[in-house]
């Protein structure tokens, strides 16, 4: 098996943004604002849809379809093993042409409780770049919050109140931020970022005001607010605790270094490439997102050129590789398959 390039997949969402996408990728992607997301090497649909957001390679299949085929030539056999033939795995660019509006995801036992899915939504940020004076991430409540009053300010759509009350967070391009499941949070106006998340598109709106999009009907997953409202992480999140969730560990080999705490491990794991004058890959199912320069990569299958905006799917039966060149990339991997969800 080789590489495979990965061609823009993209739908409609409620909130504005893309822009930023676009040059990344050098074309126009989209016709319209409401284009935000680009989901990568995708075998998961959006939420209530059948189709919507699913990868689907040159030949017409899905990567869904391609996988369930042969999930020990795209995942190994150890992954098939652990998950079956699911990646565990969803990565997106997005680019917030506007604030997203505040909202968090279940987690595991929530999803497993309530919405019959063994995957919450623990997702990770890698910012590619701003386009905003002041660009922030809002994260997690400031102070411990009532869960009355958190039904008043969701129920009477008290924007500002409910912003104010989150973590106003500065980044820039290059940071990460690891977002458990249940931290409400926003991405701020003019950020573009890379995201690693479980394998669901599973959101609580806590604000709606303003976006193209009902919240009363459309923000509680089906599950009304009352029960809804129970995936929230109400806990104060300190500078401290948020200063946990921006650090990576450093170089692992020549070329890479290693993404995101070690919290996130159970979840996702993502490397960032600088060849040096090679960053070498041991086999395994991979996203790369070329974030800068160009160059190649080389596996046993032969050679792909990439550049700046290049998405690729990198089966395990590509076996190992290497990228060289100028340029930098993120390679976002699933959890280890020595675990289970």
């Amino acid at each position: 098996m080789k590489p495979i390039p990965l061609a823009a997949n993209r739908f409609p969402r409620f909130y504005r943004g893309g822009s930023a996408i676009d040059e990344l990728r050098g074309a126009p992607g989209a016709d319209g604002a409401f284009f935000p997301e680009d989901w990568v090497g995708s075998t998961t649909a959006a939420f209530g849809s059948a189709g919507e957001g699913l990868t689907r390679l040159e030949d017409g299949r899905t990567l869904r379809e391609a996988i369930r085929s042969d999930p020990d030539g795209f995942l190994g056999q150890r992954h098939a093993e652990a998950y079956g033939d699911d990646p565990a795995l969803l990565v997106k660019l997005l680019h917030a042409g506007e604030r997203l509006p505040v909202h968090c995801h279940p987690d595991r036992d929530f999803a497993r409780r309530h919405l019959d899915c063994p995957w919450g939504k623990t997702e990770a940020w890698v910012i590619v770049g701003t386009d905003d004076s002041n660009p922030v991430v809002h994260l997690g409540f400031r102070e411990d919050m009532d869960p009355a009053r958190l039904v008043g300010l969701v129920e009477a759509q008290r924007v500002e109140a409910l912003l104010a009350g989150l973590n106003a967070v500065p980044v820039a391009a290059g940071d990460t931020v690891l977002v458990p499941a249940g931290m409400p949070h926003a991405i701020g106006r003019g950020v573009l970022l890379v995201e690693l998340q479980e394998p669901t598109d599973f959101s609580v709106l806590l604000e709606w005001e303003g976006f193209a999009i009902d919240g009363r009907v459309e923000g509680h997953l089906g599950l009304g607010f009352a029960l809804a409202l129970g995936c929230v992480d109400r806990a104060a999140w300190s500078p401290a605790r948020l200063a946990r969730l921006r650090g990576g560990r450093g170089p692992v080999r020549p070329g890479a270094e290693r993404l995101f705490p070690a919290e996130a491990d159970p979840f996702f794991r993502a490397e960032r490439l600088r060849p040096d004058p090679a960053a070498s890959l041991e086999a395994a199912f991979s996203i790369l997102v070329v974030t800068k320069g160009s160059g190649k990569l080389e596996t046993r299958g032969g050679s792909l050129g990439l550049r700046r905006g290049d998405t690729v799917l990198i089966p395990f039966a590509a076996g190992p590789g290497a990228v060289r060149g100028r340029l930098e990339a993120v390679r976002c991997l699933p959890p280890d398959p020595g675990g289970t969800p």
